[in-house]
């Protein structure tokens, strides 16, 4: 990762034009290309520097619902659990953890009350408890690079 690319992550952590060229008008803001930034950020997704570029929402703002969800599963069957947790489309990604709750991911609904319905059919398909952890408070924390 060079000066470029940690000024590429610095300034699109601050918001993403709205326009018919957006791409475009981030790079001239930078001082670049578009095909180079598209190609940057490309690089930096494949490299897995980024695990993602795309908006936040906020789905409770907007009548969905959103928490943060762990299960316990057994080391031989985490691959297998893996691929049911993340057949539910409402599952937005999971990650390995080395603790007692091994797999945490994240659930995203269009209807709030739809939570606790994904949640006990992952229970069902996997039998194992799914432990619910909704947000209580939200805290923003940037990620910035000395250029």
């Amino acid at each position: 990762m060079d000066s470029v690319d940690r000024a590429i992550i610095n300034e699109l952590q601050g918001g993403f034009p709205l326009s018919p060229q957006p791409y475009a008008e981030a790079a001239r803001k930078m001082g670049l290309s578009e095909d180079v930034l598209i190609g940057r950020l490309e690089m930096l997704l494949a490299e897995g520097i980024l695990t993602r570029f795309g908006p936040m929402f906020h789905a409770e703002r907007m009548g969905g619902g959103l928490t943060l969800a762990a299960l316990q599963v057994p080391e031989k069957d985490f691959d297998r659990i893996a691929e049911i947790v993340n057949g539910f489309p409402e599952v937005a990604h999971n990650y390995q953890r080395d603790h007692k709750l091994n797999m945490w991911f994240v659930v995203a609904t269009e209807r709030a009350d739809r939570i606790a319905e994904v949640i006990a059919e992952i229970e069902e398909k996997t039998r194992l408890n799914v432990h619910n952890m909704p947000k209580i408070e939200e805290f923003y924390v940037g990620l910035r690079f000395e250029a």
